[in-house]
């Protein structure tokens, strides 16, 4: 065993933050839709969870957000002249586009791809594969500016490889890491891929959600495997119960959370739940030389509609170092529950999980996304964090900074209406391009 640590790197909430309730299938978004947001709060929020976890002693980064709006995307659909001209006409012509086109949804990064540690692949490599998302268009369009961004911080040769979004369209749906855990006894020990899937072929038969899509194919799972070049008996594929899609889990990360031996899960998280926690301990026991903790949690004590108003199971499940045990990163609104708070209390008291801390992440919630939404988790060893970019590393140093910038360019309140404003859109740029150099990153971004 190489020793390692898992580092999450979150996403830096984007200047465009808005409420235009794009996420069909994702309660949140479409109940707070046209809601007057707050983005320097939000920015605020996901930046003070980085530094405590930092402060814990856990390794921390971030990922930049993207430009917003979209011009290159917009271009590519026919409209011409400046950005301010495209920026009138679309917001006038197509509101609904051009919202797309501004969604500042690559704050939530669990979507940003699935990685494959070093400890697990064929080659002895990290592997980066992009998801294409193609399941929404504001998201389609997030792949080619994650691909960029990620071969900037992750450089590719010898330690990194990096794979392009999966072609295919509908049928290779990918929504990446949220529908993605790592097990292991250890994080730079051998482990094994548990991936999530809500639907395949139409020639499976399976059982379909009646009121809200699945958004994760399986033969995505599968491919994304293929190309992070995972040998097949460090896979295990589950499928997501159509009623808890139905019920507003659009994705694995909604309705259950893993980390190293531990998997805490809601009773309907999968198509029989019981029989793939069974087949994971026994996949656990034979790939690990070890056993498998599974906490399952009976919709008696925490119903799907809690679950899902609540993100029980969008928590971070972590391990803090020197021994002292897992922590449960919670969003606020579950210490605010009586039964969830009921059942967390009882969870810490038997453990593996000996704590928990519970964060204001409100802006992001009201949007659909808890603290597990907000971060991409990856397993390296200190020769392979040595080549990552130090500046996106959340530390004494670098957080006041990212404080300031925050404070001095973002707005406190903005409307749906405000995104094509001139104005904005030269703040927007103005504060991405300041961004790069404070973070000591190369130019990612199409207009600089």
């Amino acid at each position: 065993m190489t020793p390692a640590v898992e580092i999450n790197f979150d996403g830096l909430v984007g200047p465009t933050h808005n409420y235009a309730g794009l996420s069909y299938g994702n309660e949140a978004s479409l109940k707070n839709r046209a809601s007057v947001s707050n983005p320097r709060r939000a920015a605020l929020q996901g930046l003070a969870k980085m530094k405590a976890l930092a402060d814990l002693g856990l390794p921390q980064g971030l990922l930049p957000p993207h430009d917003r709006p979209a011009f290159g995307f917009l271009r590519h659909l026919g409209f011409s002249g400046t950005d301010t001209e495209i920026a009138i006409r679309v917001a006038g012509e197509f509101p609904e586009l051009f919202a797309s086109a501004s969604s500042a949804s690559a704050m939530w990064v669990a979507n940003a791809g699935t990685v494959a540690s070093s400890a697990d692949t064929l080659d002895e490599r990290v592997h980066f594969t992009p998801a294409n998302l193609t399941s929404k268009v504001h998201r389609a369009i997030e792949s080619d500016q994650t691909s960029r961004t990620f071969r900037e911080i992750f450089p590719p040769g010898a330690i990194f490889a990096h794979h392009p979004p999966l072609a295919g369209g509908d049928a290779f749906a990918d929504e990446g890491a949220a529908n993605h855990t790592r097990f292991c006894p250890e994080y730079g020990q051998g482990g094994f891929h548990f991936f999530v899937y809500g639907r395949s072929g139409p020639e499976s038969g399976d059982q379909v959600p009646t009121r809200y899509p699945a958004r994760q194919s399986r033969e995505a799972s599968e491919a994304v495997a293929r190309l992070n070049q995972l040998e097949p008996d460090r896979i295990f594929l589950a499928r997501q119960n159509p009623i808890a899609i139905d019920a507003g889990v659009f994705h694995n990360d909604v309705i259950s959370v893993g980390n190293e031996n531990v998997l805490l899960h809601h009773e309907d998280a999968f198509v029989d739940t019981a029989g793939v926690v069974g087949e994971l301990k026994e996949h656990y026991r034979r790939i690990c030389d070890d056993e498998m903790v599974a906490i399952e949690v009976p919709s008696s004590r925490v119903s799907l509609a809690t679950a899902v108003r609540t993100y029980l199971f969008n928590s971070q499940l972590v391990t803090r170092p020197n021994g002292e045990g897992m922590l449960l990163i919670a969003p606020s609104e579950c210490g605010e529950d009586a039964a969830v708070s009921e059942f967390i209390d009882e969870l810490v008291a038997s453990g593996p999980v000996r704590a928990v801390r519970y964060f204001d992440l409100r802006e992001s919630m009201r949007n659909g996304g808890g603290p597990a939404c907000l971060r991409f988790r990856m397993v390296l060893t200190d020769e392979q964090r040595a080549v990552v970019s130090p500046g996106v590393m959340i530390n004494d140093a670098t957080y006041p900074g990212l404080v300031a910038w925050v404070e001095r360019h973002y707005r406190d309140h903005l409307s749906i209406d405000d995104l094509a404003d001139p104005a904005f859109l030269l703040e927007c740029r103005t504060a991405l391009d300041e961004l790069t150099h404070l973070m000591g990153i190369g130019s990612i971004y199409g207009f600089q």
